[in-house]
C-alpha cells in the first residue's frame, strides 16, 4: 500500500516518469510478498477455527454426557450433510456481497468526483484557485464502509445461530465444516489471483507500444484494468475479510452451544434427529 500510494502521488505530482517506474516496480513486489504474507493469515485463521470448532464438539458431547458426538462427527448423517453444503455457499456469498459494496462505493465516489467537476469546472485548471471537496469522498468511503458491512455481518452471523436452535447442533457440525473448507479455498485463490491481475496490469503498462502487449491505453491494457477492478476488491476486501467470517462462525458456535443444545437436547425446534 505504501509504494501504491507513492506512485499515486508521484503521477498526481507530475514527477520524472522514471519515479513512477520505480514505484510501480516496488509495488508488484509487494502485491507478490503480500499475497505469501495472506498465505500464512489464512493457515492460521484456519487452524483457529478448527481449534474452536473441537472446542463446540467437545463441548456438545460433555453437555450431553457422551450422548451427542460421542464417535465424532459423522459426516455421512443426512442433516449434517445437507449442512456441509449449506457452509460452503457462505464463504461465496459473502464474497460476492462485499466486492458488491465495493463497486457501489466506487461508483458513489465517481459521481461525486464528476459533480464536483460539472459545479467547479475550475478544479481542472492547470493552477486551480480552490481546492476539491476531499471530505465528500472520505464520508462517501468511510459511510459505505460501515454501511455495507451490516448485510454480511447479520449473515455470519446469523447463519450459525439461527441452524443452531432451529436444525440443531449436528446441522452445525456440517455448517461449520463446510464453512471452513470453502472460506480456506476462496480465500487463498481471491488472494493469489487478486495480486496477479495488479501485476499483469502493471507489466502491461511497462510494455512498450510496439511489443505484442501494445503498452498503456491498448485494448489490451483496457481488458487488463477491468480484471485489476475486479482483483482489488478480491485481493483487498473479500479474501481477508473471509479470515474473520471463518473464525467468527466458530467462536458464535463455541459460545451459543449450550443454548443450542438446551433447545430439545440439541435437535433444536424442528426436533431433528
Amino acid at each position: 500500500p505504501v509504494c501504491d500510494n507513492a506512485g499515486g502521488i508521484a503521477e498526481m505530482a507530475e514527477l520524472d516518469p522514471a519515479v513512477r517506474e520505480k514505484t510501480d516496480a516496488l509495488d508488484a513486489a509487494g502485491n507478490t510478498t503480500a499475497a505469501i504474507g495472506k498465505g500464512f493469515a489464512i493457515g492460521s485463521a484456519a487452524l483457529v477455527s478448527l481449534a474452536l470448532f473441537g472446542a463446540f464438539v467437545t463441548r456438545i458431547r460433555h453437555s450431553s454426557n457422551d450422548e451427542l458426538f460421542s464417535l465424532g462427527v459423522n459426516m455421512l448423517e443426512p442433516l449434517t450433510f445437507a449442512f456441509l453444503i449449506v457452509g460452503g455457499m457462505i464463504p461465496f456469498a459473502f464474497a460476492a456481497m462485499t466486492m458488491k459494496s465495493v463497486g457501489e462505493a466506487a461508483m458513489a465516489m465517481v459521481m461525486e468526483v464528476q459533480r464536483q467537476f460539472d459545479e467547479k469546472p475550475h478544479l481542472l485548471d492547470a493552477n486551480p484557485t480552490e481546492r476539491p471537496d476531499y471530505d465528500a469522498c472520505i464520508a462517501i468511503s468511510t459511510k459505505a464502509s460501515l454501511r455495507e458491512m451490516v448485510p454480511p455481518g447479520i449473515m455470519v452471523m446469523g447463519t450459525p445461530l439461527l441452524t443452531g436452535i432451529f436444525f440443531g447442533v449436528t446441522a452445525v457440525s456440517g455448517l461449520l465444516v463446510g464453512s471452513l473448507i470453502a472460506s480456506v479455498q476462496l480465500a487463498i485463490s481471491m488472494s493469489n489471483s487478486g495480486g496477479a491481475w495488479d501485476n499483469a496490469k502493471k507489466y502491461i503498462e511497462k510494455a512498450s507500444p510496439d511489443s505484442d502487449l501494445k503498452g498503456k491505453g491498448s485494448d489490451i491494457h483496457k481488458a487488463a484494468v477491468v480484471g485489476d477492478t475486479v482483483g482489488d476488491p478480491f485481493k483487498d476486501t473479500s479474501g481477508p475479510a473471509l479470515n474473520i467470517v471463518m473464525k467468527l462462525m466458530a467462536v458464535l458456535s463455541l459460545v451459543f452451544a449450550d443454548t443450542f443444545y438446551a433447545v430439545n437436547a440439541g435437535r433444536g425446534v424442528f426436533n431433528l434427529a
